[in-house]
């Protein structure tokens, strides 16, 4: 049996190639934002595309935020892909509009500073050694990446010999940006798993995995 993923719909993202991408790694997708059945899902997708603002809006809109925050209480699997991604840390700023994301990380989503915006292409990612997300992979794959706003600095501190720190990956476009994060649970790509060919898929199949 496969596992079952939810595509979590709250008006904004790629839901249908998110859902294709997805389902070629074996998964049964249901895109919705139906509160139950994203409880209850192995795994939540959470995409997005577009302004950070609107995003934390739809989100809110179908309690998105607060599954994100359950399912992550209990251990079970979130993944966000783009400003699904963005959403998860403290705040976003665009155009001098300050937005509380999800905070479920410090830092804040800001523009990017590079000779060209938006970043918008293939470009290769520093995955730290024991990354699960990259498994498999040469330090040379390429990933799809269409955005104006990243998190230029990684926040989080972890002070407890107890706990596993995050694994951040990085890329860089003018400057470095967190290009992924692997914390328990909760991963994120700022990059595009569903355009980015065979390397996203073979990132989904890593996740999917995991569940």
């Amino acid at each position: 049996m496969g596992k079952n993923v939810v595509v979590l719909d709250y008006g904004s993202g790629n839901l249908r190639s998110a859902q294709r991408a997805v389902e070629r790694t074996g998964a049964n997708v249901t895109v919705t934002s139906d509160f139950e059945t994203a409880m209850a899902a192995d795994g939540l997708l959470v995409p997005g595309v577009g302004a950070f603002e609107a995003c934390m809006r739809g989100l809110k809109a179908v309690r998105g935020d607060w599954i994100i925050g359950r399912r992550l209480s209990g251990g079970r699997p979130v993944m966000g892909i783009c400003v699904g991604m963005q959403i998860l840390f403290e705040k976003g700023v665009e155009h001098g509009v300050e937005t509380a994301g999800c905070d479920e990380w410090p830092g804040t989503v800001e523009p990017l500073e590079a000779p060209v915006v938006p970043h918008m292409g293939w470009n290769t990612v520093d995955a730290p050694e024991g990354s699960r997300m990259f498994a498999g992979m040469d330090a040379d794959t390429h990933f799809y990446f269409v955005h104006s706003y990243g998190v230029r600095r990684w926040e989080l501190e972890v002070h407890s010999a107890r706990l596993n720190a995050p694994l951040v990956t990085w890329a860089t476009h003018g400057q470095p940006f967190v290009a992924a994060v692997e914390n328990g649970p909760l991963w994120a790509t700022q990059f595009h798993p569903e355009k980015s060919g065979d390397a996203g898929a073979a990132l989904l199949t890593n996740w999917v995995n995991t569940l």
